[in-house]
């Protein structure tokens, strides 16, 4: 799914599965709906590869980042 398609299914507050593709220290990177890129700051640290589920956190269409909680 695209950047523009996700934006436009999703809202701030939905549940979404994502997998985590990078551990930084302050949080992990995770891909949703196939290839669009979150961040999820935690303290957790599920490995890389693994399913998790979040909700969408905030929305930043203009600069094309999303964040999770």
């Amino acid at each position: 799914m695209s950047w523009d398609d996700f934006v436009a299914r999703h809202n701030v507050g939905d549940v979404v599965a994502g997998t985590v593709t990078r551990l930084t220290p302050f949080g992990v990177f995770l891909t949703v709906s196939g290839d669009v890129p979150g961040l999820l700051v935690t303290r957790d640290r599920p490995s890389v590869g693994s399913t998790v589920t979040v909700r969408i956190q905030a929305l930043d269409p203009h600069n094309r980042r999303v964040a999770f909680s």
